[in-house]
């Protein structure tokens, strides 16, 4: 069988019945686990970390967070589409690893008219 979401093949007994589609487990847990951009108490808590290890800027992401920061900090204002098509990115990827920049207060989002643009948190 097919998952639905990642579209790779699977023995039936691998896959799992969530939100209405046939999924692998793979794919259920990362439909789980995606962290949420606006979360007071992940921002207290990445502040807090980042201080007590004495990281400031980019230091302690993973490389392709450094990549995402990059290229908004580039742009100065871009719809978040563009930085995912950029950079390769899937738009859930791109929303995970933007979680952890706007927790780390590098990287914000907003709206303007229909198009959500991301922006670097100083701007």
């Amino acid at each position: 069988m097919l998952c639905e979401l990642c579209n790779k093949d699977f023995a039936e007994d691998e896959i799992l019945d969530f939100a209405g589609k046939k999924v692998c487990e793979d794919c259920q847990v990362e439909s789980l686990s995606v962290p949420k951009t606006c979360n007071p108490m992940a921002v207290r808590s990445a502040r807090n970390t980042r201080e007590s290890q004495g990281q400031k800027g980019t230091a302690g992401l993973l490389p392709i967070q450094e990549k995402i920061y990059e290229y908004i900090k580039k742009e100065k204002k871009v719809p978040r589409e563009k930085v995912a098509q950029a950079l390769g990115l899937s738009p859930k990827q791109l929303e995970t690893h933007f979680a952890v920049l706007r927790h780390c207060e590098l990287a914000r989002g907003f709206k303007d008219g229909n198009v959500i643009y991301l922006t670097t948190f100083a701007e």
